[in-house]
């Protein structure tokens, strides 16, 4: 199985996060997913899934990584989710 790297690299608004997420917060798919908040994991799991199967995003830097937001809108904590090369 393909591993995928997610971190946290930023914390907009009040920089805080509800479930207790810190800019450099490192995670490894599908090792620590249960570490990562549920609303949060909701907005990844379809892009890691992508990246995971091949897809890319020729929009970003790394076409074999994603940034992403979660949905909190007074906390959103960005993610940015690697393919393991």
């Amino acid at each position: 199985m393909t591993k995928i790297n997610i971190e946290v690299i930023n914390i907009l608004e009040s920089g805080k996060c509800n479930h207790g997420h810190k800019v450099g917060d490192k995670f490894e798919y599908p090792l620590d997913k249960g570490k990562i908040c549920s609303a949060a994991w909701h907005t990844l799991y379809p892009y890691l899934t992508g990246l995971q199967y091949g897809a890319s995003y020729p929009w970003e830097e790394n076409p074999n990584s994603i940034t992403l937001c979660c949905p909190d809108y007074k906390n959103p904590v960005v993610f940015k989710i690697t393919k393991q090369e």
